[in-house]
């Protein structure tokens, strides 16, 4: 008997995973993602007579990412957002994988949106609604912990979403417990900071992740990691290209004296994606509000103009 194919084993695997549904509500089209935690699906539900994606747990059994994929589950449900994919059902499959809905989104993700040709003006304005998004979170007590470009979908009609909060983190609040947000998300003694962020345990995506994160100090985390997450997609957007930092390096040559990319906004990028967290921005917010000064021709924080700037009336994004 001849050996099977890795291409007809992978068939195999993917036909066993097949999600089934013990209703006849959901119907499964094909699969759209995968990742460690788990899989995504397009689908279509019957009941309500529109298009959704269900994301799937790889495994059976494995309590971490249960634990894991429930807590996302109930991030999203906490987190109602515009800039936030929202969460419409949850359950488990007839073989013991745990399972939730979402609405799908036509698009693409950012680093595939960096191939297109945009004006300067019209990426600065999605990094503006990412900003939102993610300030929203942070107002819930949340942090995302893996802010990159492949998680941040642009839709056909304009929709910027921040997606996969897999390893989003709950914060407490005034130096104690988020008692109220953590009853929400630790439903049936789940907590999602629990499993992900014991000392020495590294979370998110190397070349974007905050130094601070990228050696596993997980109790100092704060708005200020998610800012350096920010700071990585800026300087994609900046550059036209996904560009990973070593934890600790020297910031990218592009943002130097030789850039074409306009003073002020180098400024602003840098300010970002500084090693020290005191360093950055404090918050979402300030940095979202910082790239709409720029945007509106007003003077950035982050930058000093020079005479011959000022004289010119700032540097302004194109439209």
């Amino acid at each position: 008997m001849s050996e099977l194919s890795d291409e007809a084993i992978a068939r195999l695997q993917a036909v066993a995973n097949w999600p089934e549904f013990e209703s006849e509500r959901y119907t499964v089209a094909r699969e759209i993602g995968r990742g460690g935690m788990g899989t995504v699906y397009a689908a279509s539900d019957a009941w309500l007579g529109r298009e959704v994606a269900i994301k799937v747990s790889n495994t059976v059994g494995s309590a971490a990412l249960e634990q894991r994929l429930a807590a996302e589950a109930r991030v999203l449900a906490r987190l109602e957002h515009p800039g936030i994919v929202p969460i419409h059902d949850a359950g488990r499959l007839a073989d013991g994988r745990l399972f939730y809905v979402m609405k799908r989104v036509d698009g693409v993700t950012l680093s595939e949106y960096l191939r297109q040709k945009t004006s300067l003006g019209e990426r600065l304005r999605i990094f503006e609604r990412i900003c939102e998004a993610v300030a929203f979170a942070h107002a819930r007590r949340i942090l995302h912990r893996d802010l990159k470009p492949d998680n941040v979908m642009v839709g056909s009609f304009g929709e910027v979403m921040v997606m996969d909060w897999g390893v989003a983190k709950a914060l407490s609040i005034e130096g104690g417990h988020d008692g109220a947000g953590d009853a929400r998300l630790a439903h049936s003694s789940i907590d999602p900071a629990r499993s992900s962020t014991d000392p020495g345990t590294v979370v998110g995506t190397h070349g974007f992740m905050a130094p601070e994160q990228a050696s596993g100090e997980m109790h100092d985390l704060d708005e200020r990691t998610d800012v350096y997450g920010l700071g990585t997609i800026l300087l994609a957007l900046l550059s036209n290209q996904e560009i990973r930092i070593e934890p600790g390096g020297a910031l990218p040559a592009i943002l130097g004296e030789s850039s074409s990319i306009p003073r002020p906004l180098r400024s602003i990028c840098a300010r970002a994606l500084a090693g020290r967290p005191a360093e950055r921005y404090a918050s979402a917010t300030a940095l979202g509000e910082e790239v709409s000064r720029y945007r509106a021709g007003q003077a950035v924080e982050a930058h000093s103009e020079t005479v011959f700037e000022r004289a010119r009336g700032g540097t302004t994004a194109s439209s």
